[in-house]
């Protein structure tokens, strides 16, 4: 039998890892929370972490819930081709061999040599209600290992995201783990026990975390590092809006930008990531695998040669999007103001985590 788990937690003795809210610089570990933060429908995205340094930002990220593999037309999903969490029966990624745990999934954090983390942070979330209906006390809590570690309990340290909104129930949960990455570095790092449902319906299942390190490293270029983070809906005309003010960076800078988005449907256009600045025209992100008017298309990517490892790595996650964007050609002119809007035409997709390293003027 699975437990859930707050019931886990119960019957096991899990070490327990929670860190103070966030600050920049990031201060002392306190004690641990007796229970999970307060949730809210609705949180307006907020600047949660800003530097200026040498070095950049890196991310892993995973799925928690994908498609019954009985099927071929499931197969030929996972591997990259068209489909929608809403026509499948949806299960658990499961990938620790824990009885005990009824989803876990893996992925790298990669750091250049030499680098030293100066903030972490770890984001999960997804839809509660699909064929079952999981308890929303579980939002807030969270299990998560460092490369050849064992779980520890993580609490969300902020108020949780959750709305229920065009037959979903969606939230986003996150913590500062900054002293765990420091302390353990590179590696495949595991997460497990997102609370999402499972089973079949018109809304979908879907889920996902995505873990956000910012670094030093000496021999990179100076940038501005800022990560945002909230939980709204995107349906609505303006989006959700990540502004960088007093920033200077010079003409042409180059960098990377990053977004965490859930329910995006491959193959459901108006979905965009732009930028501005100035008096330049928008700048639309694009890729090889997130099309310029379908960027929320359920992917995981990278814009390196080869991405940082996955386990399991499906080309499609049904619903659940963490993608970095080279952002070459973006800032044509030098300026100190640019403003990054993510936009969907889709009442049920919601957008969760912005971040990005951009070259400063020296």
């Amino acid at each position: 039998m699975r437990h859930s788990l707050g019931q886990l937690l119960r019957r096991a003795t899990v070490g327990a890892l929670t860190l103070a809210a966030t600050c920049v610089p990031c201060g002392p570990a306190v004690a641990a929370p007796l229970a999970p933060a307060p949730e809210a429908e609705g949180l307006a995205f907020t600047q949660r972490y800003r530097a200026v340094q040498h070095g950049g930002i890196v991310r892993a990220a995973n799925a928690s819930a994908t498609c019954r593999g009985s099927r071929s037309a499931c197969r030929d999903v996972q591997t990259g081709g068209h489909g929608v969490n809403g026509d499948f029966d949806m299960g658990y990624i499961d990938v620790d061999k824990d009885p005990n745990t009824y989803n876990s999934s893996r992925a790298e954090v990669r750091l250049p040599d030499g680098a030293r983390v100066t903030y972490a942070r770890l984001y999960w979330g997804g839809n509660l209600l699909v064929g079952e209906q999981k308890p929303s006390q579980d939002n807030g809590r969270v299990l998560v290992a460092e490369p050849g570690g064992d779980y520890k309990e993580l609490l969300a340290d902020t108020v949780v995201g959750h709305r229920v909104a065009d037959g979903a129930d969606a939230f986003q949960a996150s913590a500062d783990v900054t002293s765990l990455v420091r302390d353990s570095g590179a590696g495949l790092y595991t997460v497990a026990q997102v609370n999402v449902a499972g089973g079949k319906s018109a809304a979908g299942a879907w889920g996902g975390w995505t873990l956000v390190v910012a670094y030093e490293n000496a021999a990179e270029p100076l940038r501005h590092l800022s990560v945002w983070d909230g939980f709204a809906p995107l349906g609505s005309r303006a989006g959700a809006e990540f502004p960088l003010q007093d920033l200077p960076f010079a003409a042409g800078a180059g960098g990377r930008v990053g977004l965490v988005a859930y329910n995006g449907d491959r193959g459901t256009t108006g979905d965009s990531l732009l930028l501005t600045a100035g008096d330049s025209p928008a700048t639309a992100f694009a890729d090889r695998a997130n099309p310029v008017d379908d960027v929320l298309n359920s992917t995981i990517t990278d814009p390196g040669r080869t991405a940082p490892a996955r386990v399991p790595a499906y080309a499609n996650t049904l619903g659940y999007d963490s993608d970095v964007f080279d952002l070459a050609g973006g800032l044509p002119h030098a300026g100190d103001r640019a403003t990054f809007r993510l936009t969907s035409q889709r009442d049920a997709a919601w957008a969760g985590v912005l971040f990005a390293a951009v070259d400063a003027r020296q």
